[in-house]
């Protein structure tokens, strides 16, 4: 086994070499040079006669006839009116417009402000990996996307993607990361994916100059591999136009034109783009920002359009904002160093990832590429993109790097003996979550996004736009894909505010190589909301989590032990006996949970009932003062929402539907209320504390709170009431999540404490006497999650999605099919 001992001064003298070579470099570098020479070489390629079946690329550039030019963009070229406007001309972008033509969708128009590739696609890395994901949609977006890359494309377009199936090699540097790793490769194998646990000599034997000291294992793909981002992009854009897609390059969106008003629709209808033409003004010495200029502003123009497209990648948030669509997105540094010429290394050496040293390595160029992923990550522009960044790089910050890269190399300890030719950054765009931002936007009907990648555009890139492109002319989400962790409606405005991005974005960046143990918490951007019980739980030694921006219990510690988690793995943690408690507590007595968090919408007016009815699978405009169980459905009969609809007085009805739904609930009544109805939906989710009292011993316990009557007869299950508690009047309805008698509180915030106050007044009183015990058990959503399993009650987004039916998921029993409604 080949070995390098590496003492700290070399380290830091080969840094520091390392810096000087990159120093003395133009300001783009080896790569970026070598791909824009790349890219104007293909501007010249021509596409062969349509009567030639094979569909080659001929690269006679004296052939006029079929000669791809894109720069004669004049407004005279640029249609008035098309069906579909996709802007930006990224791996997105083209690939939405691909998939959108190869689905019969006509008029299609790809609107590009500089050229195709110029953001972040052109300096990606291009790593093609079906292994890593514990999501079913993103590992079966990669294995479409792999497939697409490797067979389709070509065969269709007679283009290569650069695809070589070289194979990838996860490495497991520890006992965390081996137990996680096998769970991966379990739940990928499940997926369809073939992957290989290597042992340390089975990896050095693939990649001989990895120092596999601490190497425990390596799960292997044998047909993974790479592409280049470049050729992919062309590929997709030339399979876009053989089906019709016209495709401008130099032409910038610059707002999206609406329809406010509209006889059968309550929210706002796209009806195309402004667009400015910067070709007019002399191809590539034009200044994308010049705003002012009269000349400059007679390229202006309107196109019309049915769909709108938001395919800008870092760019998307900021064109979002002008039209009131919530993208929050942002970029953060990336950076990768390619080595000079290595004669050891071959270039068909797997791929190599190795997250406990942050780094990704693969043969690039006759030398190695290292790419990072620190453990905190550095946001770029949050204020906004410059629209005249194109095929750019951003300064690298060696001090704050060069730990990382020391680090590094280290698993290539021969790297230190060799120069580099660049130490690239460049910006990529991340979201809150880390998830991709796709679908239709919340408050507008016809205007789609696909942003927000998290550096995995290119891997996922080709199953992204396949599922948008079904969503677009569908008019819905695919049945057969997941789609709840990827919605768009799924992210809050506040998410868009700058310090959150920006504060949240290093984070994000810094996960990509974590271990993701099941209790593990992002850090960033907490205490956003809080319930206004979160101080009384904080005494009562809660352990929160963040609930879709929510602070909420976990669970609780006894007095006098800190309620923290001592340290993350998959085993039993050192909470779980505190969790047995409340378990326990639920299922024999009675337990105390805040579900403020929850989502709550009042819907009103006259025509409330039928258009709730309308929606929902069960009769919920029946008998008042009643809380009804139901599904929301779409078109087709797949679940939208699982939720219960609570009716009030004749027009007036609470709906309560779980906290990660909110604005998909909101959303799926706003794109169906018509101008004609008389119904208003108002968000109460913070005009009520929701606190739920739950468990056999429930209704003795509340009797004390209240005069109300709670017994069966006058109170039964499914009932409403508003009923008295101290001082405060609280909307009282018996149900239960938890599979045992209970009662939901919905209190006015301004009551809210008080009426805790009066449980806990209540609930001493009737603890042992002589101790400071309480007879009720605070609960967290631990004890939440196991009690409604063990009842077999769904979570919708978690136990069921857009992919299952009523019938699927054993709720047929919520049909009502002899409602009414009219």
């Amino acid at each position: 086994m080949w070995k390098h001992t590496l003492n700290p001064s070399y380290r830091f003298n080969a840094i520091s070499h390392y810096r000087s070579l990159c120093k003395k470099s133009t300001s783009r570098s080896s790569i970026a040079n070598r791909l824009l020479f790349k890219y104007r070489a293909s501007s010249t390629r021509t596409i062969s006669s349509s009567n030639n079946n094979n569909n080659t690329i001929n690269n006679d550039v004296n052939n006029d006839k079929h000669k791809i030019n894109l720069k004669k963009n004049s407004k005279n070229n640029l249609p008035s009116k098309v069906n579909v406007i996709v802007a930006g001309g990224g791996i997105i972008g083209t690939s939405v417009a691909y998939h959108l033509a190869k689905l019969g969708v006509e008029d299609v128009l790809l609107l590009e402000r500089d050229k195709l590739t110029s953001g972040t696609t052109w300096h990606a890395a291009g790593l093609i990996n079906t292994f890593g994901s514990l999501s079913g949609t993103s590992t079966s977006m990669r294995m479409y996307t792999k497939e697409l890359y490797s067979k389709i494309l070509p065969k269709e377009t007679g283009m290569e993607t650069g695809f070589k199936p070289i194979g990838f090699i996860e490495l497991a540097c520890d006992a965390h990361r081996l137990e996680y790793y096998r769970r991966i490769a379990s739940f990928n194998r499940f997926c369809g994916v073939n992957v290989i646990e290597l042992t340390p000599q089975d990896v050095q034997t693939k990649f001989p100059l990895l120092d596999t000291t601490n190497v425990l294992a390596g799960f292997y793909v044998e047909d993974d591999g790479r592409v280049n981002p470049h050729d992919v992009t062309m590929a997709l854009a030339k399979g876009a136009r053989d089906r019709g897609v016209m495709i401008r390059e130099g032409v910038s969106v610059e707002d999206v034109l609406v329809r406010t008003k509209n006889s059968t629709s309550f929210l706002p209808s796209v009806t195309g783009v402004l667009v400015k033409n910067h070709m007019d003004r002399g191809g590539d010495d034009r200044d994308l920002n010049d705003q002012d200029d009269d000349d400059y502003n007679r390229h202006c123009h309107e196109i019309r359009a049915n769909v709108v497209v938001n395919c800008m990648g870092m760019w998307a948030r900021q064109f979002g904002e002008k039209s009131g669509v919530n993208i929050p997105n942002q970029a953060a540094e990336h950076y990768y160093l390619v080595t000079d010429q290595m004669d050891e290394v071959d270039p068909n050496w797997p791929i190599v990832e190795d997250s406990s040293k942050c780094v990704y390595i693969r043969p690039e160029a006759g030398g190695l590429m290292l790419g990072l992923f620190e453990r905190m990550g550095a946001p770029w522009n949050v204020d906004s993109i410059p629209q005249t960044f194109s095929f750019g790089e951003i300064e690298p910050d060696w001090d704050r790097m060069g730990p990382y890269l020391e680090d590094a190399m280290e698993r290539v300890p021969m790297t230190m003996n060799v120069g580099a030719k660049t130490f690239f950054c460049g910006p990529e765009s991340f979201t809150p979550d880390g998830c991709p931002i796709v679908g239709e936007a919340p408050n507008f009907h016809n205007y789609f996004v696909a942003a927000g990648l998290n550096s995995i555009g290119i891997l996922t890139g080709g199953g992204l736009g396949n599922i948008l492109a079904r969503w677009i002319r569908d008019k819905k989400a695919p049945n057969d894909v997941d789609v709840t962790g990827i919605n768009i409606d799924r992210f809050h405005t506040h998410q868009s505010n700058p310090m959150y991005r920006r504060d949240r974005v290093g984070e994000i960046l810094g996960e990509t190589y974590k271990v993701h143990y099941p209790d593990h918490q992002l850090q960033s951007c907490r205490n956003v909301k809080k319930s206004v019980l979160h101080d009384r739980l904080v005494q009562k030694n809660a352990h929160f989590k963040d609930v879709s921006g929510w602070e909420s219990p976990s669970w609780y510690a006894p007095k006098g032990i800190m309620p923290v988690i001592e340290k993350e793995h998959f085993g039993r943690q050192n909470f779980f006996k505190y969790w047995e408690t409340e378990h326990r507590a639920c299922r024999e007595n009675v337990a105390l949970f805040d579900m403020s968090f929850m989502s709550k919408f009042l819907v009103q007016g006259r025509d409330a009932g039928k258009f709730l009815n309308n929606l929902s699978t069960a009769n919920v405009d029946g008998e008042t003062g009643k809380i009804t169980y139901t599904q929301w459905l779409n078109e087709e009969g797949y679940m939208e929402a699982d939720l219960t609809v609570n009716k009030m007085e004749d027009n007036k009805f609470l709906i309560v539907a779980t906290d990660t739904m909110h604005n998909h609930v909101l959303a799926h009544m706003h794109k169906r209320i018509s101008t004609d109805m008389h119904v208003f939906v108002t968000d109460v989710t913070g005009t009520y504390a929701q606190i739920n009292i739950q468990g056999p011993n429930s209704r003795n316990f509340l009797q004390n709170l209240t005069s109300t009557d709670l017994n069966n007869e006058a109170f039964p299950f499914r009932m409403t009431k508003e009923i008295d508690i101290g001082y405060a009047r609280a909307l009282c309805a018996r149900i239960t999540y938890v599979g045992e008698l209970g009662y939901e509180l919905f209190v006015p915030v301004e009551q809210a404490l008080h009426v805790y106050d009066q449980i806990m007044k209540i609930s001493l009183d009737q603890g042992f006497v002589g101790s400071d015990l309480e007879s009720i058990q605070h609960a967290g959503l631990r004890a939440l999650g196991s009690l409604r399993m063990e009842k077999g009650y769904r979570d919708y987004g978690h136990d069921v999605d857009n992919t299952d039916t009523v019938l699927e998921c054993g709720l047929g029993f919520t049909r009502d099919f002899k409602k009414r409604m009219d």
